[in-house]
């Protein structure tokens, strides 16, 4: 299995008008240095990095049988090379089966699919005054807890809100682990925001969205990420966040990237389907619990790429948030970029942005179906 594609490719050193060889792997790049505005070709971009994704194609990742292998397919069509399962706050059975129910997927990646890296477990452990659309199964950690977890299926990511009854100290032994930490969920104050990052806290989930918000005398969690943070996630859909919101997060943390936080509902008519426990419904371009409140999106990541593009990034800054910071924030030096060695993970690009084709680890993916 071995491809070559010309164009406007977009490499870890900038533009290259040109060519990029791969197999599994990139093996060359070939080219001089160009604007891509210079000429009409094609851009060649690295595939999309999204650690936030529910589900998509009516299938959600609390589901057991086919459920994983359906939302990677549907995500691949639409430009994303790798993601993380992210699970909902649920009883501790229910996350037992769906962690199990990944355990495959996660270990060998399915022919025509996108690579699941891991798990996102978001949640239980958040704060049941700020559910959002998660429904009401959060507690209080335990380290024992998340070890059984993380036994059954690999989780990469988890989501905390560190005012809880000891999460702080949880922050602290998680990091020490080797995992990822992020705040989200929470009430927790400017002060608690920063003593988590202090104690090993990575990120935020979803910024602005389900977390204290900012004012002028009482910062809140938004405030600690806007004033500290080097990485957080944010929902670029339009719905979740005012593009005005977003450019402000870009210029105070410099890794912003970008998830769909996408649901079953993501690929598929409007209606009702399942979020986790909650039942959800699909309408004006939305998803939202029966009060009204949005739960999850249907976003996908190359819509993300053209929004972002649409409230002015280039798209190589885009491209960035898209696909290389999301891979930085979980240390893959070989994803989210292209450079000779990066996996192969590709997308084509006509000159509106819209997907031509998508390669994950050098396989193409049919997009017929998208």
């Amino acid at each position: 299995m071995s491809g070559s594609l010309q164009g406007n490719v977009l490499t870890s050193a900038g533009w290259v008008n040109g060519s990029i060889d791969f197999a599994e792997r990139v093996t060359a790049i070939h080219g001089e240095k160009n604007d891509p505005v210079d000429n009409s070709q094609l851009y060649i971009l690295p595939g999309f990095v999204d650690l936030h994704v529910h589900g998509a194609g009516g299938k959600d990742t609390m589901e057991a049988g086919d459920a994983a292998e359906v939302i990677a397919r549907m995500h691949a069509q639409h430009g994303t090379t790798s993601l993380l399962a992210t699970t909902m706050t649920a009883p501790m059975a229910d996350l037992e089966a769906a962690l199990s129910a990944l355990k495959s997927i996660c270990e060998t990646r399915t022919k025509g699919a996108a690579r699941v890296l891991g798990v996102h477990l978001e949640g239980p452990y958040i704060n049941p005054g700020k559910l959002g659309a998660q429904p009401d199964f959060a507690r209080i950690a335990s380290l024992e807890q998340v070890k059984h977890l993380h036994a059954i299926a690999p989780i990469r990511l988890i989501t905390v809100a560190p005012e809880m009854e000891g999460h702080l100290q949880l922050v602290r032994d998680l990091t020490e682990m080797g995992m990822v930490v992020q705040l989200g969920h929470t009430l927790g104050t400017y002060e608690e925001g920063v003593a988590a990052l202090d104690n090993g806290a990575k990120g935020f989930t979803h910024l602005y969205n389900a977390m204290s918000r900012l004012d002028h005398r009482a910062p809140g969690m938004v405030g600690a990420a806007l004033a500290h943070a080097q990485f957080s996630e944010i929902i670029p859909d339009l719905l979740h966040v005012h593009p005005g919101a977003i450019k402000a997060a870009m210029r105070a943390i410099p890794h912003l990237y970008c998830v769909t936080d996408s649901t079953a509902a993501s690929g598929m008519p409007d209606g009702q389907y399942m979020l986790g426990r909650q039942v959800v419904h699909k309408c004006l371009g939305g998803v939202r619990l029966a009060d009204g409140t949005l739960a999850g999106s249907t976003l996908t990541m190359d819509q993300a790429l053209r929004n972002l593009v649409s409230i002015g990034l280039t798209i190589a800054d885009a491209s960035k948030r898209v696909s290389t910071y999301a891979a930085d924030y979980l240390g893959l030096p070989d994803r989210g970029r292209l450079h000779v060695d990066s996996y192969a993970d590709i997308v084509v690009l006509d000159r509106k942005l819209n997907l031509v084709a998508v390669y994950v680890e050098g396989e193409k993916i049919d997009l017929a179906n998208a």
